[in-house]
């Protein structure tokens, strides 16, 4: 396996390029794509999300801040001890949506579509931006709303450990 061309554009997915390395001290916005076959909008599909989201949000060292669910992905902002704590996390995260969807679905295979991707947030502005973007991008994907986004996390899931989330 693995033999033949690479693919390109999005095919391609998410780089396996070694993630950066995670002391504990940073939070992470991290996007994750889930296959398109349902919106994950629907309520049927947010109740089997927010179940394996709460489920997971505290184990390993690792720890689900904050979410917001688009059509076909996720956004999160997380905490983890280190590099290991965030892999475990975010793998025992997917193996919950995973269960949960393909038995919403009656179905069986791979849900999650790619790598997540993450990226650091070492400032208070970074993470400003990140919790901005997670509660108003909803608005930006379908239009204007009234009220807050009903997908989206407005108080914090687990209690935020590190500095930066407590901040802001």
């Amino acid at each position: 396996m693995g033999a033949g061309r690479k693919p390109v554009g999005k095919r391609a997915g998410v780089e396996h390029v070694t993630r950066a390395v995670l002391k504990g001290r940073f939070p992470v916005h991290v996007t994750w794509r889930l296959d398109g076959s349902w919106n994950l909008r629907s309520g049927r599909c947010f109740t089997v999300l927010k179940r394996a989201m709460y489920g997971g949000a505290a184990r390993f060292g690792f720890r689900l801040v904050h979410y917001a669910v688009m059509g076909n992905h996720m956004h999160l902002i997380v905490e983890a001890d280190d590099r290991k704590a965030l892999w475990r996390g975010m793998q025992g995260l997917g193996v919950r949506i995973a269960k949960g969807m393909n038995r919403l679905m009656g179905r069986s295979g791979r849900v999650l579509v790619d790598r997540y991707h993450a990226h650091i947030l070492r400032t208070p502005a970074e993470v400003r931006a990140a919790r901005s973007y997670l509660l108003n991008n909803a608005e930006a994907h379908y239009g204007k709303r009234r009220g807050p986004d009903p997908y989206a996390s407005h108080v914090a899931v687990i209690a935020p450990r590190t500095w930066l989330m407590r901040r802001c």
